[in-house]
């Protein structure tokens, strides 16, 4: 587990955990989402199947998340 973070996450998951964090989802470009973060970022997360871990780190930064605040969110 690079960085700490698990493998197979599914989009969904991932989307759900940056809403807790206070994140608002809109629509993206094809089959994306894009989540307007409390920071004023916009994390873009392809909206199917699982993301590999490179792109979910790049989110998590981008987002103004620490790993451990995203895992503990990922837990609720």
């Amino acid at each position: 587990m690079p960085n700490g973070l698990p493998r197979g996450l599914r989009a969904e998951e991932i989307i759900r955990v940056f809403e807790r964090a206070g994140g608002t989802r809109r629509s993206g470009k094809g089959s994306h989402i894009n989540i307007k973060m409390p920071n004023g970022q916009v994390v873009t997360i392809p909206a199917h199947g699982e993301i590999k871990v490179g792109l979910l780190s790049a989110a998590i930064k981008k987002a103004g998340l620490s790993v451990e605040d995203f895992l503990s969110l990922l837990r609720r």
